[in-house]
């Protein structure tokens, strides 16, 4: 009866784990769906702008250098590397965060055995609990933002990562995150943040087709002053938006994916306790019947 009490309790406890296991489920959807169309709106605008700055760069660096361009332009010797990473406050996503921080692990690894000096901006809790725990130095972290994310945080992290660019503490800032393409699928995504690198057309591209010239009022470089910092700001929240979708996408998956398991494990538990239960039921008919002979005799 012990045995047939621990199985019982082992139900019980399963059933309850599935429950709650549910119910994350459930949330994490409802937030993977604001989290979507939040991400499908901003991208658009994001990668609009970002085609606006290319275009604006590449006609301002015929007539003028990058330097002149504007500092965020200005290409130096790589030898302080910063590496924005972004992961999630919590866990019970699955791989997500331990795929991010692999993945930036990997790239720091890369710089550092270059010989250059690689430091972390980490953005969620899981990043920066990961990173503190190596050999590498935390310069800044960000956590608990991800409930109530909002623009004016990318706008105070790029403002952050953009002035050290400027005043020449780093020479490359890379961005790290992941990309939400379905429920099911995350990339690891990582971008050269800053300096920013115009697209340079080769001969036959730039003989294709129509030529078109546009006319800018004011100035291109007075529209690049201007667009820049909104620039990097979308950068950083668009990278922000794909990261939340991406883990309510994974941890929506994983909670699904426990509560399969769990209602597989309660099923294997009730065919062990029918089991047990219909051996002990047959070792009492037993031990009574022969109770019964033995009298008899």
């Amino acid at each position: 009866m012990a045995n047939l009490k621990a199985i019982r309790n082992r139900i019980t406890s399963v059933k309850g784990t599935q429950q709650i296991t549910g119910a994350m489920r459930m949330v994490a959807a409802a937030k993977m769906r604001r989290a979507t169309e939040s991400i499908n709106a901003a991208r658009p605008y994001a990668d609009k702008l970002g085609g606006i700055i290319q275009n604006l760069s590449s006609q301002v660096l015929t007539s003028t250098s990058e330097a002149l361009l504007s500092p965020l332009f200005t290409q130096r010797e790589e030898n302080n590397i910063l590496i924005v990473s972004v992961a999630a406050d919590r866990g019970l996503c699955g791989g997500f965060n331990a795929n991010i921080n692999k993945s930036a692990l990997l790239i720091a690894n890369q710089y550092k055995a270059e010989g250059k000096t690689v430091k972390f901006v980490c953005i969620g809790k899981k990043s920066s609990d990961f990173f503190k725990k190596r050999d590498f130095e935390v310069i800044e972290s960000y956590t608990d933002i991800f409930n109530h994310l909002q623009y004016e945080i990318a706008s105070n992290i790029s403002n952050y990562v953009s002035n050290l660019f400027v005043n020449g503490s780093y020479d490359k800032i890379v961005l790290v995150y992941n990309e939400f393409k379905s429920v099911i699928a995350q990339v690891q995504k990582n971008i050269d943040f800053l300096p920013i690198v115009p697209e340079q057309k080769d001969e036959e591209e730039e003989n294709t087709g129509i030529p078109i010239e546009f006319i800018f009022e004011p100035s291109p470089a007075v529209i690049l002053e201007t667009l820049l910092p909104k620039h990097l700001t979308m950068q950083i929240w668009k990278a922000l938006l794909d990261s939340n979708a991406a883990e309510q996408g994974a941890r929506m998956a994983a909670m699904e994916s426990a509560t399969e398991n769990a209602k597989d494990l309660i099923k294997s538990l009730n065919l062990i306790y029918n089991r047990s239960r219909q051996a002990a039921i047959t070792q009492e008919i037993s031990e009574i019947v022969g109770g019964a002979e033995a009298i008899a005799s």
